[in-house]
């Protein structure tokens, strides 16, 4: 396992963090099944575990914060909030309020006293820089988060966060979590010269692209993976940008295969490959997903690899843009660009 530091905080993280999106109900994993999966991560070297409120709506944290017991201090803990926990309209968002009140609910979910990492989730439209950035830094100050960081936001408001912070006087985000895999490889135009410029830690979440660079989905197969059954539009073929994708697997699998490589593995270091990159999450469902994962640990692809991959998915391309998550709010309520 490789470690890098985080961001300028001086913290040393390895490059594969293991998500907790599929721990409980979303991924059907029972606590034991929790519990292998983060042994067998902190036996081959992993120190990073990301975990969100909203994750099986709060089981994905328990079942974290049990699998953890005993041995916190040898784990970089982080988890995140923002995204609508039930139909309560507050019990969302990032103002000082709920940011509060969730993260007391996040750390009794986990049985510690603190997070290392605490994370908007998304930028939240409706509530200011100034009351998100102030309501992080007196949680920080209270002792209760070591740091925190933003995920998925666009290029121009990690921007004006930063500049917030400063002409605030208040803490920063000091990571970013962006989406990035080699299929969807937008953010090397805009996010990541801006996290290279302020110095941030990214933590990139789907480098298997949700499951198109498992080596599960390949021509003339019926597609079964778990999210194809949330989610068919992502995996429709009979759209043009899954057919693309479909293409450029084929084609990233016979790279991989002449290489003496698992698509995983292609996938996962190419996206730690980037000196912008911190960490690539992964997100394992089961104790095979994670070992068939884990492999890519120490793997790394040579210049030639590299550039027969932007030869087959040009830098900065994203394959699907209708499934990023950063989109100006505008962009997909009319009523926010009519008068």
């Amino acid at each position: 396992m490789q470690y890098r530091p985080l961001g300028r905080t001086g913290v040393q993280v390895s490059t594969l963090a293991l998500g907790a999106m599929n721990f409980g109900s979303l991924g059907r994993t029972t606590q034991a099944e929790t519990t292998a999966m983060v042994d067998a991560a902190l036996e081959a070297g992993i120190n990073f575990i990301d975990t969100a409120d909203v994750y099986g709506i709060g089981e994905s944290e328990e079942q974290v914060g049990q699998a953890i017991s005993g041995r916190r201090d040898d784990i970089v803990l982080a988890t995140k909030a923002t995204l609508p926990m039930d139909e309560e309209r507050n019990h969302r968002g990032s103002s000082r309020r709920w940011l509060t009140t969730q993260l007391d609910n996040s750390l009794r979910r986990l049985g510690v006293d603190h997070v290392d990492l605490y994370q908007v989730h998304r930028w939240d439209p409706t509530t200011s820089d100034e009351e998100t950035l102030s309501a992080l830094t007196d949680l920080q100050r209270a002792g209760k988060i070591r740091y925190f960081g933003s995920s998925t936001f666009p290029a121009y408001r990690i921007v004006q966060a930063q500049w917030a912070a400063r002409e605030n006087r208040l803490s920063r985000y000091v990571t970013e979590q962006p989406g990035y895999s080699i299929l969807q490889r937008g953010i090397e135009s805009h996010v990541l010269p801006v996290t290279q410029e302020y110095g941030m830690g990214v933590l990139v979440w789907s480098p298997l692209a949700s499951g198109w660079l498992s080596g599960a989905i390949r021509a003339g197969r019926e597609i079964t993976t778990s999210r194809s059954q949330t989610r068919p539009r992502w995996y429709d073929t009979s759209i043009p940008s899954n057919r693309a994708k479909l293409d450029a697997v084929e084609r990233l699998a016979k790279i991989a295969d002449d290489a003496g490589l698992t698509l995983i593995q292609l996938a996962l270091a190419f996206v730690t490959a980037h000196p912008a990159v911190t960490s690539a999450i992964i997100g394992p469902r089961t104790l095979d997903h994670l070992n068939s994962q884990l492999a890519a640990a120490d793997t790394v692809l040579s210049p030639d690899l590299l550039d027969a991959i932007d030869a087959i998915v040009p830098p900065g391309l994203d394959l699907s843009p209708d499934e990023k998550h950063d989109a100006p709010p505008a962009l997909l309520d009319p009523a926010l660009r009519r008068r």
